[in-house]
């Protein structure tokens, strides 16, 4: 039996959502990667901000971010790896983290922020509450993503990605199925960055 969370948790972000455009309160329209790059006030909600008008089309490889922002069409990958390149220039402690759901022919990626305690998640670009929160770990960022579809998970990895190369690399892996004292990432992490 599945738990009612994920629907709660949807119902208050479509709430908090119709409550936003009642007020007047507007999102950030999309904007050039420089501007995003020079942005002075950048913060994890003010990068999803930007995202909200976006639509969702797969794309097998990923999109170059000038080609994401100008169309304004892309996948998790391609928000994820963006917020990730953003947020750390401006000194954020980020993790892109992909998720393998069970029972689905899919991957999940999202791009964790320490600071935040949460993650942000291009599924989520839409709603008042465009941070996700989560503990740390992978396997609960994995818990979390997974609870999220309605679904279980059975491994989730940290990514680090290279625009220039194009190039996803593992840095790390947890599967569900081994026992937790296995995980890479159990203990905290020192305060430096990746």
């Amino acid at each position: 039996m599945s738990s009612p969370r994920p629907c709660r948790i949807a119902l208050f972000r479509l709430l908090a959502g119709g409550l936003v455009s009642a007020l007047g309160v507007s999102t950030l329209s999309a904007v050039s990667l420089p501007e995003l790059e020079s942005d002075p006030k950048m913060t994890p909600k003010r990068f999803a901000n930007h995202f909200e008008g976006f639509a969702y089309e797969f794309s097998a490889e990923v999109q170059r971010p000038e080609v994401f922002l100008r169309t304004r069409k892309g996948d998790c990958d391609d928000y994820a790896l963006l917020a990730d390149r953003i947020l750390r220039a401006r000194d954020y402690t980020t993790r892109i983290v992909r998720v393998v759901l069970t029972g689905r022919r899919v991957n999940h990626v999202v791009c964790y922020v320490a600071e935040n305690k949460a993650y942000l998640d291009y599924n989520s670009r839409n709603y008042f509450l465009n941070l996700d929160r989560s503990g740390p770990t992978l396997r609960e960022i994995a818990e979390k993503v997974a609870a999220s579809f309605e679904a279980s998970w059975s491994s989730a990895s940290e990514l680090a990605y290279d625009y220039a190369t194009d190039k996803k690399t593992i840095v790390q892996t947890v599967v569900k199925t081994d026992p937790p004292s296995r995980d890479p990432d159990r203990q905290p992490r020192s305060a430096g960055k990746n």
